[in-house]
């Protein structure tokens, strides 16, 4: 059964769905710390600019894929902004390479990290923080000890949901590091590349079948680790 499973797929399958998997799991975790900075600041902080932080934030949902891309690339791109100050002085290069996928999936994945993350710290009563702050508590040590078990549900639903977006981006990615086997070819690319050749269908339809039962899988996880996370919570 073990060997039927593994000889499914073809070699430039399996490529894709291992990148797939890479890229996902770093997006997810590259962004995790910033996406509860961000969150926090959205709903607790009241401060300038917080509008144009909102906006920027959620950006990437509303504008084309393609849009995002080609943005990603003028600003890391070898000859971007960013990208020629990390290209000349620390030899890192994201354009065309794995790690520009990761940055693109991440990228379009953070919105919806974010907001699960914000609602879950709506949800808690500042009373809570508060009274931790009046015992001595550091901000910090408030927001480690109190704030971020209670909103843990929340943290770990917007990962898993996050994961489950970066998997499927395509757009964004294709633009950014175009479609290189071995290289930035994930399943949606390489879904793409497959529906382009005669008698590519067959190939396309497996990665289609591994994609749709990861983001259900990814999904169904999300669900039940929010619950048990949120009944250790409340039974602490």
């Amino acid at each position: 059964m073990g060997a039927d499973w593994a000889n499914w797929l073809g070699p430039d399958e399996w490529q894709a769905v291992r990148l797939s998997l890479r890229v996902s799991l770093v997006a997810t975790l590259a962004s995790l710390p910033l996406g509860i900075f961000a969150a926090y600041a959205l709903a607790r902080w009241s401060f300038w600019g917080k509008p144009l932080l909102n906006g920027l934030v959620h950006l990437p949902l509303i504008l084309p894929p393609v849009v995002t891309g080609y943005l990603l690339l003028l600003t890391f791109g070898r000859r971007g902004a960013v990208g020629e100050v990390l290209d000349q002085w620390f030899g890192i290069v994201l354009s065309f390479r794995w790690a520009g996928a990761a940055l693109a999936a991440a990228v379009m994945a953070f919105p919806l990290m974010v907001r699960a993350i914000r609602l879950a710290l709506e949800a808690v009563d500042p009373k809570l923080e508060a009274a931790a702050s009046t015992l001595g508590a550091s901000p910090t040590w408030v927001f480690v000890t109190v704030t971020l078990p209670l909103i843990l549900p929340g943290v770990v639903a917007g990962s898993i949901l996050a994961f489950a977006k970066a998997m499927g981006e395509f757009g964004a990615t294709i633009t950014f590091v175009s479609n290189i086997p071995g290289q930035t070819q994930t399943i949606p690319s390489a879904i793409y590349a497959f529906l382009q050749v005669p008698g590519g269908e067959q190939a396309a339809g497996r990665l289609v079948i591994v994609s749709v039962a990861l983001a259900m899988g990814a999904l169904l996880l999300s669900e039940v680790l929010a619950r048990r996370v949120a009944r250790r919570v409340a039974g602490a």
